[in-house]
């Protein structure tokens, strides 16, 4: 099978450290963004990929590309356009102090390439399962529409979709709603995956959940994801990520799934040391992809999931360089951090 994601790859420009933005004059250059991040992860477990993007005949562009055929990623589908490539600016937090996110991405190849400039059965050849995120079509109207045309073409030719909703209020900028596109998106979905915040910005299904209490009430999520799958009948499964925040350093990690027929919540690993959570859902997402086309039930392709983003809480940058190996000893509880020799 393959694995087609769309989406905008940026280059990522951070602080060094736990350092504020220019405490020190230099900034780490590594890249990143949701949907290539989830084609990194699967291609580390070995599934076939696709990563769709746009970008400009320039020297930054053919270094991103030769990072990700590095992993293995596949590449023949990026198209070369006018632009530039798409920055965000990260300075990583500590304990009580939160990380921040700046994006400079306005007047880049894909927010502004139209979706006529798209081969879709070329794109689509082959291909068994489209990921695509939130953000795309928060950056323009381009990006909607290229989106939007994704998700149809994809349902045309009977290709599972799945869509992490990833709401982000700073990228709405262009006079839409996100509920006006994401409903939209979310009506030829099978897979969603999600936070609390994500369903109702994104969806408009409200919910009494309270992340900040620091417990988590699994009934409300129940009731949460239910209420998402009876709006969506065509909704097969959605995922919603369980986030306690205690600090930037220290959060409680699990997640929930709900087929329409079971509720699964996962265990939860308590990652008292994180390194850099940028990234984090987008490996959860990546381990699910993985663990539904993989294990014969949705509770190990949860358990897969969250393990998989554990770890990438450990790692630096933006990819998840985990095996399934290293995923599976988690899964099974030998989360000593032993050196293995």
């Amino acid at each position: 099978m393959k694995i087609t994601t769309l989406g905008e790859i940026m280059l990522r420009l951070k602080s060094p450290a736990n350092e504020r933005f220019f405490q020190s004059p230099s900034l780490e250059a590594t890249f990143g963004g949701g949907e290539a991040n989830v084609s990194v992860s699967l291609a580390n477990y070995g599934m076939e990929t696709d990563f769709v993007t746009v970008l400009p005949d320039n020297a930054i562009a053919e270094e991103i590309v030769r990072q990700l055929r590095g992993f293995g990623v596949g590449t023949k589908n990026i198209i070369t356009s006018e632009g530039r490539v798409g920055i965000y600016f990260l300075e990583t937090g500590a304990n009580q102090r939160p990380s921040k996110v700046i994006y400079d991405r306005a007047g880049s190849s894909i927010a502004i390439t139209s979706v006529d400039k798209y081969d879709w059965d070329k794109i689509f050849d082959g291909s068994t399962w489209l990921h695509i995120t939130g953000i795309t079509p928060a950056i323009s109207q381009n990006g909607a529409d290229v989106a939007i045309a994704a998700v149809k073409e994809a349902k045309k030719r009977d290709i599972t979709v799945s869509c992490d909703l990833n709401y982000r209020k700073n990228l709405w900028k262009y006079g839409v709603d996100a509920k006006e596109i994401m409903t939209e998106i979310t009506r030829y979905t099978d897979v969603v995956i999600a936070n609390e915040e994500d369903c109702q910005k994104s969806l408009g299904i409200t919910t009494d959940v309270d992340v900040s209490s620091g417990s988590i009430d699994e009934a409300k999520y129940k009731a949460l994801t239910d209420k998402v799958l009876s709006s969506f009948p065509n909704v097969k499964k959605i995922a919603v990520t369980l986030r306690e925040s205690h600090s930037a350093d220290y959060n409680g990690w699990r997640a929930c799934i709900n087929n329409g027929s079971e509720f699964f919540v996962s265990k939860k690993y308590e990652i008292t040391d994180i390194v850099d959570r940028v990234g984090g859902g987008d490996s959860f997402a990546g381990g699910l992809i993985y663990g539904l086309n993989t294990y014969a039930s949705d509770s190990e392709a949860l358990e897969f999931a969250v393990a998989a983003s554990c770890l990438k809480h450990t790692i630096p940058g933006d990819f998840n360089r985990v095996s399934v190996k290293e995923v599976e000893t988690l899964m099974k509880g030998d989360g000593s951090g032993r050196v293995q020799r």
